[in-house]
């Protein structure tokens, strides 16, 4: 409930156009939520990590936007979009619409780059079109996306009565590198690793995953008649052998069905190498990790472009030498043009090359590979498109705008946000930083806990009220960290040597990362922290690394399945009761007959939005009733399922219904916080921190690993649940681990026993090892006036606070 000194004033309705009015959301784990959010106004929604806020933020007022803006369209353009379905609410009015700039990966397609995501390449290979000598031919002829084809032949054109016949020919001139297609890098198979010679093919000599003998893959080989496959394919002929590995295609039947038959090798060079290797299944990955080798192309030297476009200049320079250029150096290139044709060309990139200066991602190159991009440097991209935007009375959504971001470079982002503001926008943030919570105009503080303890307004109000308000928010708000005594400084075990380090803006590092002991990697955003760890870690160190991928899984995915707890449940209730295993599966033989275990049943309309509902026979529980009477502990499954991480902890620890390997796996996860979780909760429901702590979960339970390596593992957390994280890293590394972080957040560092800060700057002017030591001694290098930014940054947080809202 609100306090009652910040309740919301009773408003007219000519008031209500002020704000967005929320009446009874109850999206996941909100409970019948009020609010009046202003508009024209900063408002910060925070919490601790599963109270609500995206729920609320994201899933009831951005979606509703979004689905309402959709359903001014045309039936037949609603067909390609993607509509959220209606937030289940009482009441929400005042919408406008809006924008969402969220932390969601921007895909691994392996042609998409910096440029190309910012719309900043189209504009270049405009501009070279124009200006660049020797002219080649249009836009298309710069781009990495577009192969050169040409082609001629005899069309038939009928005029009047008479049917001619008349020879056509095209040519398309694309800058795509015919070496690479595109893809900047060339990769080179271990034969050993596709194909065993001494079996046949109908013996598996295939080795790659998924090309099973007798499934569909392998038939294509066996049937198409070209080559034997009842023979080692050591036996083949030369010519055969050449067919079955690097046949072009060539049309076959097979099974009376018209095919094209292609070699193994190209087909595995489109269906898997042609992917990022980080976006595929572990199985397949493994697979490419000990069968192929990626080198850079030595035809284009990782430009991606063909050879016209790399030699075509303008003032001495190709399209691939300012690609590679730091955007913060290619803005003053492309300012200091001067052709007045291309006046709003020219305006125009310059615009969107000093907006990316603008959101701290100036030590970017265009030819950047978006996969390789953090959770935040993704979401400043996205930013980069509104910046300059004229619209107004637009509401911009933003998820955690701060994520990735040394404090340095938090001001500028805060000031971006009060930009949008004073255009006139309504701007919501879900937020967990104190500097960029007193900025904002409203606060709604979500809580009081996580999960079935949270989906409350616990209070709403100015910056000055929250700092005051008995809830986790506000008690933490003027926090200052706090320094370990020399003495408490845990001592060095041993060490990992990195020497001579050069990846990515690296200058040949050496540095020693200490064992035995909690150790922060630090530096601003773009200075080279995730190229030393883990980037520059030798192999056989033995380190653990959890970055920060996104959890992968379906719509029928949960913490039970995912981290394989599920398996030993399944087999403790098939024992108990005498029955098989896959009784106790909602994806197998104990799912529901009429929804198929998924718990809803999707109607598609056509071109009209699909309507979800709840399954009538089972309500959504999934599993077949006849399922519900086989008992574990007391608990049939769905009950089991419907468990928090700490019930089920204590369940599979009881005498009757003992299961120790999931009972460990819900330790892990309490010991992350996440003992609120219920274990069959649908992964797609949780939040951004959760989902981080899950995975933090999951590899805690590898005993073998001494050395473990976290990447930014605050994300998403309140500075509650950063406290009850750095209690589990101190757990860790008094049992025995070695735990190396690298981490913006200054309560982390000011934990440390040792901190690397990489810098000084980003991109050029980082890559060099400023400061190594413990904590206490940067905090008195800086206040000596001889620190690093880092340090000036940690020193103001281990001061008291001295702003006027501070308890």
């Amino acid at each position: 409930m609100r306090p009652a000194d910040h309740a919301p004033t009773p408003t007219s309705s000519s008031d209500n156009l002020d704000v967005i009015r929320v009446r009874g959301a109850r999206e996941n784990n909100l409970r019948d939520v009020d609010v009046d959010v202003p508009k024209r106004a900063l408002t910060v929604f925070t919490g601790v990590s599963g109270s609500g806020k995206s729920s609320l933020v994201f899933d009831t007022i951005a979606a509703e936007s979004e689905r309402l803006l959709n359903e001014t369209h045309s039936a037949f353009v609603q067909g390609f979009l993607r509509t959220p379905p209606r937030p289940d609410t009482d009441e929400l009015t005042g919408l406008t619409a809006s924008v969402t700039v969220n932390q969601d990966p921007m895909g691994a397609n392996p042609r998409s780059t910096v440029g190309t995501a910012t719309d900043v390449d189209a504009k270049l290979r405009v501009l070279f079109a124009r200006l660049a000598t020797p002219h080649i031919g249009g836009p298309q002829a710069f781009s990495f996306n577009v192969p050169s084809v040409s082609g001629a032949g005899a069309v038939t054109v009928t005029k009047g009565e008479r049917t001619v016949a008349q020879k056509k020919s095209f040519s398309v001139v694309g800058g795509m590198c015919p070496r690479c297609e595109g893809r900047g890098e060339v990769s080179d198979l271990d034969m050993g690793e596709v194909v065993d010679m001494n079996l046949s093919i109908d013996e598996g000599a295939i080795l790659v995953p998924g090309y099973k003998v007798g499934g569909w893959s392998v038939r294509q080989f066996s049937e198409c008649g070209l080559f034997p496959s009842g023979v080692p394919v050591r036996t083949f002929s030369k010519r055969q052998l050449e067919t079955f590995l690097y046949g072009e295609p060539t049309k076959v039947v097979i099974s009376d069905i018209n095919m094209t038959y292609e070699g193994l090798v190209p087909r595995l060079r489109k269906s898997i190498l042609s992917k990022d290797v980080d976006s595929l299944q572990s199985h397949l990955r493994a697979w490419v990790q000990r069968a192929a080798t990626f080198t850079t192309c030595p035809d284009c030297q990782g430009t991606r472009l063909a050879e016209g476009a790399r030699t075509s200049t303008i003032r001495g320079r190709s399209i691939a030498d300012l690609c590679a250029m730091e955007v913060r150096d290619l803005v003053e290139w492309v300012a200091d043009l001067d052709e007045p044709s291309l006046a709003p060309l020219l305006k125009g990139l310059v615009e969107d090359l000093r907006a990316m200066v603008d959101v701290g991602l100036g030590y970017l190159s265009l030819s950047r590979a978006t996969g390789t991009l953090s959770g935040g440097e993704a979401q400043r991209i996205r930013m980069v498109r509104h910046l300059g935007s004229a619209l107004s009375d637009v509401t911009y959504v933003f998820d955690e705008p701060t994520t990735g971001l040394h404090p340095h470079d938090v001001a500028r982002m805060n000031e971006l946000l009060l930009g949008l503001r004073d255009k006139g926008n309504t701007v919501l943030v879900v937020e967990h930083d104190p500097e960029t919570i007193r900025l904002a105009d409203h606060v709604i503080d979500m809580g009081p806990g996580a999960g079935a303890a949270g989906g409350t307004v616990v209070y709403e109000g100015d910056v000055a009220g929250l700092v005051h308000a008995d809830t986790p928010t506000g008690r933490h708000m003027a926090d200052r960290g706090r320094l370990k005594d020399e003495g408490a400084v845990r001592a060095c075990t041993g060490v990992i040597e990195i020497r001579g380090a050069a990846t990515h803006n690296l200058r040949n590092v050496d540095v020693d990362l200490p064992l035995g002991l909690l150790c922060v990697v630090t530096g601003v955003a773009g200075s080279g922290k995730s190229s030393l760890v883990p980037g520059s870690l030798p192999k056989g160190c033995g380190a653990l690394v959890v970055d920060q991928s996104p959890i992968k899984g379906s719509s029928r995915s949960n913490p039970a399945t995912w981290t394989g707890m599920l398996e030993p449940i399944r087999k403790a209730f098939a024992k108990a009761n005498g029955v098989k295993p896959a009784l106790f599966s909602a994806n197998s033989e104990g799912a529901c007959q009429n929804c198929n275990g998924s718990g809803f049943i999707r109607t598609e309309l056509g071109f009209m939005e699909t309507v979800t509902t709840t399954c009538e026979v089972c309500e959504g529980r999934r599993f077949d009733d006849s399922v519900r009477q086989y008992l574990l502990g007391g608990l049939d499954i769905v009950e089991v399922l419907a468990l928090s991480a700490q019930d089920a902890a204590n369940l599979f620890a009881a005498p009757d219904s003992k299961v120790p390997a999931a009972r460990k796996i819900c330790e892990a996860m309490v010991a992350v916080g996440l003992g609120y979780l219920g274990i069959g909760q649908a992964l797609t429901t949780l939040s951004g921190g959760e989902r981080q702590r899950l995975k933090l979960a999951a590899h805690l339970l590898d005993e073998d690993a001494k050395v473990l390596v976290l990447d930014e593992p605050t994300t998403g957390l309140h500075v509650q649940d950063v406290d009850r994280l750095l209690e589990l890293l101190d757990r860790l590394v008094d049992a025995g681990k070695s735990v190396i972080v690298v981490e913006h957040n200054l309560a982390v560092m000011a934990h440390a026993d040792w901190i690397i800060d990489i810098g000084p700057g980003a991109g050029s002017d980082g890559g060099r090892i400023v400061f190594e030591g413990t904590p206490s001694a940067l905090v008195a290098v800086s206040r000596a006036g001889k620190g690093t930014v880092t340090g000036t940054h940690l020193a103001a947080h281990v001061t008291p606070c001295g702003v006027k809202w501070c308890r």
